[in-house]
């Protein structure tokens, strides 16, 4: 039995055939970075067409970047033009016909790939912290997916982590602005303008600074790297620390584009958490870097699947 899973990033489609195991059977990325709304949910309905064209599926999981209306269908999407309240539940199963879809955000599908086949099997209480180009966090609480009033839970980018508030934090919140895959070259192009100390990424352009390239300066020791590094470090130890007082969870699982090259700091974002955090609950809870990385929404976009077809049984 094969099902189709599809995680959509801001500049990505990854679709994938899994097996009812969780294993891969065939994986294909398309680009779809610049493209608008009604252009991206094209990409996605031919990728559909095309697959349902080589293989018998059962089902089919989407995962999608920003608000999964589960009541309506719609999806919220900041980074895709005209995806405020795209119907896309519509546009998907006018392709699918019969078979069953499911959509969810990517918080929700990076944690459910780890339960499933990563390192939060067995677990009820653990968070999936996603930092890539945006910031969010897949929580589960007593073996529930928290969703919220609105299916909005889990946007800790807008965490309000450090004061006077600032107009650029109204765009993609307080934590995400600093300590994000697009928040590192920000912090980086704040700190060279107000400082001269010398640096490698002064001979790349402000605008072509890009996350991966702080971080290699850092591997360089360039001194403006670390320092850069360093604040995101006290940036994500300052919000794991509250994701550990606020819900006492058993791990706290590190993935998304940036960890990745951020994973070696994981014990130092463990012991700046410690000086944060409630301390009972601090000793007991395991920081781990995620098990399936860059693929795990597309793992838990399969689980989604799965389980719409379970469920429609």
């Amino acid at each position: 039995m094969a099902v189709l899973a599809m995680d959509l990033g801001g500049t990505k489609l990854s679709s994938a055939i899994f097996s009812s195991l969780g294993e891969i059977v065939t994986k294909e990325v398309v680009p779809v970075n610049g493209m608008k709304g009604n252009e991206v949910a094209k990409v996605i309905t031919t990728a559909i067409q095309r697959q349902l064209a080589n293989h018998a599926i059962k089902s089919i999981g989407i995962s999608v970047p920003g608000i999964s209306r589960h009541k309506t269908g719609t999806v919220w999407a900041p980074n895709i033009e005209g995806w405020e309240d795209y119907p896309l539940a519509n546009e998907i199963q006018g392709v699918a016909g019969r078979i069953p879809v499911g959509i969810d955000d990517d918080r929700a599908c990076s944690i459910f790939g780890e339960q499933w086949q990563g390192h939060a099997k067995g677990c009820k209480d653990v968070v999936f912290l996603a930092i890539g180009t945006g910031i969010g966090a897949g929580i589960l609480s007593g073996g529930n997916l928290i969703r919220g009033s609105q299916d909005i839970a889990g946007a800790i980018g807008w965490w309000a982590l450090q004061k006077p508030f600032i107009a650029p934090y109204s765009n993609c919140g307080c934590f995400e602005y600093y300590a994000s895959g697009g928040g590192i070259p920000k912090l980086t192009n704040d700190f060279l303008q107000r400082d001269a100390t010398p640096s490698l990424l002064r001979n790349i352009h402000s605008a072509d600074i890009t996350a991966h390239q702080v971080f290699d300066s850092y591997d360089k020791g360039d001194r403006v790297a670390v320092m850069i590094i360093q604040e995101c470090i006290t940036f994500w130890g300052m919000s794991a620390a509250n994701l550990v007082s606020i819900l006492n969870p058993e791990k706290i699982i590190f993935g998304g584009g940036v960890f990745g090259p951020a994973s070696r700091f994981i014990d130092a974002i463990k012991a700046e958490a410690t000086k944060w955090a409630q301390p009972v609950s601090m000793r007991q809870v395991s920081f781990e870097r995620s098990a399936l990385g860059p693929d795990a929404a597309l793992f838990g976009a399969a689980n989604v699947a799965l389980s719409k077809l379970n469920n429609n049984a």
